[in-house]
């Protein structure tokens, strides 16, 4: 005789299944996470998915052992954020677990090889993905070298608020870096009030406190502003001067991953980021040296209004 096992047993081996395969795939640098050398389990390994979603290790691991334990909305809503699951893979580990999703609009921020393309055919304007913790999940080759290269960085290292206090290359950038960096710290504050308890937002906020001056004195101000669109000036090391419109589109219905645009202002710096896209299109082994740019020229008073944050 055949014996069929419960359904529900066999959602729980599915559901085990599923969560497996998803942290599998996953590199500790689309998280944040330094990978470290000694590491043998392809994907991250079940403590970091853990810490990323705010549950415990033993209870997550019960989870991929299939074992009989209840699950809430909350928790599955964590588990799907921290492995970066589409729609559809959202809708599915709900199902698996037999529980309504109480978003079930939420977006994840997963970038897909459509959303990439997309960023190549905006070339020349520099473009990229964000998400609301500043980290540069991906770019086109002109976004990568128009603050700074991009390429030349751990994947940990490429944050807009890391790299606005560390980072010779961006901060040199700026025009108005000092403005710039108090506007960005009272969004990231901001953007913080919905993440206080998650890991990653939190070690950020160590990391910069821990090697930051300038970063601990404006985080301790207590300045919140919202994200908009403003428009910059960029002083990039290969064309020059550039004018640009800093626009963000949101790709879910929640405060999260945007896309982050450069438009230019004028003809001038139109001219200059297509001079920039050219040389990204050269070789690395035959690209020479950094041009110089033109005449360098201070903005004048007029123009520097309104700077705007990264």
């Amino acid at each position: 005789m055949t014996t069929v096992a419960p359904e529900s047993d066999v959602r729980r081996h599915e559901l085990a299944d599923f969560l497996r395969s998803r942290r599998e795939r996953i590199t500790p640098e689309q998280v944040g996470l330094p990978r470290g050398r000694r590491r043998r389990t392809p994907g991250l390994r079940r403590e970091e998915v853990a810490q990323l979603s705010a549950v415990g290790v033993t209870w997550y691991t019960w989870l991929e052992q299939a074992r009989e334990i209840q699950v809430s909305p909350q928790v599955l809503d964590a588990l799907a954020r921290a492995l970066l699951l589409d729609a559809t893979e959202r809708r599915h580990l709900f199902s698996l677990a037999g529980t309504l999703d109480p978003t079930p609009h939420a977006t994840c921020p997963s970038v897909t090889p459509a959303l990439r393309a997309m960023l190549d055919q905006l070339g020349p304007i520099p473009a990229c993905i964000q998400n609301s913790r500043y980290d540069i999940l991906a770019y086109n080759a002109t976004y990568g070298r128009l603050l700074c290269d991009l390429d030349a960085l751990a994947p940990e290292d490429r944050n807009c608020l890391w790299l606005a206090f560390t980072d010779a290359d961006w901060r040199a950038s700026m025009v108005d870096v000092a403005e710039v960096n108090r506007t960005i710290v009272a969004k990231f504050r901001a953007a913080m009030a919905e993440h206080l308890a998650e890991p990653a937002w939190k070690a950020l906020l160590a990391r910069l406190e821990a090697r930051s001056p300038e970063f601990r004195e404006l985080w301790a101000r207590h300045e919140v502003l919202g994200v908009g669109a403003k428009t910059k000036y960029v002083r990039n090391a290969h064309v020059g001067l550039l004018h640009l419109e800093h626009t963000n589109l949101w790709l879910g219905p929640a405060a999260g991953p945007r896309l982050v645009t450069m438009v230019p202002v004028d003809e001038e710096s139109r001219a200059r980021l297509e001079r920039l896209a050219r040389l990204e299109r050269l070789d690395h082994r035959e690209r020479p040296e950094p041009l110089e740019p033109e005449p360098r020229r201070s903005p004048q008073p007029s123009e520097l209004r309104a700077p705007a944050a990264v």
